[in-house]
């Protein structure tokens, strides 16, 4: 990877963990807002640190380790890294793997966004798409047959990852809607939760939401030292926001619609990685910096119309 393609890659990583984690950002900060100054300290200071170094860093190894458990543990670290071409061999041999599930899990999380989540209506047909939203079930399970029937004929371990990403799915989504209803209880104060428990909750939510940005980050790299860098600077940012400028953040009202878009897009060129099509190392971070910028300016413009200059004095 030169210069250029190690700049884009890292930036797109960035990018993307910022727009991606924007909602984590929201109930940080709805969180926070209940809990003793020492405590939200403690969590912006030292949360960084388990963000970034411990979960944005031990993930993306223990999936690699996970795909290639001959490697060992030291191996799954340096073998992004490494110049050996049989450990190369290992990782191009079980990159399918891994990248089908991870584009089944990005599929997956999009047509669930799409079909069932609130949301403000960017694109045309979104609002009759979610009229329809018991389609959702239907529509995950008929793309699961089909993507495992494909991977089947290839190689049976395909299908086994396809399968692993949809159990993924489910699992994080169930985490999901528990932490928004534990959220709830915390807003209301009928928990009962102190501070310290309240940061251990906040940690395990930022785990489950870093998934989703972990499992796109191999639509940009295998490199583990790349991802951490560019989900590294993405949570920090995150952090940032979560203090300063969320209720700022929260206005550009489409930003979310361009995160899943490009979740979807990300899970398509995983997918379609790892059936064996060539896809330009560029092409996912352009494809993201595209697609958020589309829906930043739209977020934009609708801020300065003069029914958003009447929401916001309201």
């Amino acid at each position: 990877m030169d210069w250029f393609s190690l700049a884009l890659t890292v930036v797109g990583l960035a990018l993307f963990e910022i727009i991606i984690s924007v909602d984590n950002a929201i109930i940080n900060a709805e969180v926070l807002g209940t809990m003793s100054k020492k405590a939200r300290r403690w969590f912006l200071i030292w949360g960084i640190l388990i963000a970034v170094f411990l979960i944005r860093g031990l993930l993306p190894w223990l999936i690699i380790w996970a795909s290639n458990p001959g490697l060992g543990p030291v191996g799954a670290f340096t073998a992004s890294f490494s110049s050996d071409p049989k450990v190369a061999e290992v990782i191009k041999e079980s990159a399918p793997i891994l990248l089908i599930g991870g584009g089944t899990f990005l599929v997956f999380l999009f047509f669930h966004w799409l079909f069932l989540e609130p949301k403000h209506y960017g694109l045309i047909g979104e609002e009759y798409v979610q009229r329809k939203g018991v389609w959702f079930f239907a529509v995950v399970s008929v793309l699961l047959a089909g993507i495992v029937w494909l991977a089947i004929k290839k190689n049976p371990l395909m299908a086994f990852g396809a399968v692993v990403g949809s159990t993924a799915f489910f699992i994080t989504h169930g985490f999901k809607e528990n932490a928004e209803q534990a959220e709830k209880r915390m807003l209301e104060g009928s928990s009962g939760m102190s501070d310290l428990s309240k940061i251990f909750y906040l940690e395990v939510i930022d785990a489950t939401f870093s998934i989703d940005g972990i499992l796109g980050a191999f639509a940009f790299t295998f490199s583990i030292p790349v991802i951490l860098i560019g989900n590294g600077i993405g949570a920090v940012v995150v952090r940032q926001l979560t203090v300063s400028n969320i209720e700022r953040v929260k206005r550009y009202k489409y930003i979310k619609n361009g995160a899943m878009y490009s979740i979807l897009f990300l899970g398509m060129v995983m997918l379609l990685h790892s059936f064996g099509f060539d896809i330009p190392e560029w092409t996912s971070p352009v494809l993201t910096f595209l697609i958020i910028g589309y829906f930043f300016w739209k977020s934009a413009r609708d801020l300065k119309s003069p029914a958003a200059d009447h929401e916001i004095k309201a």
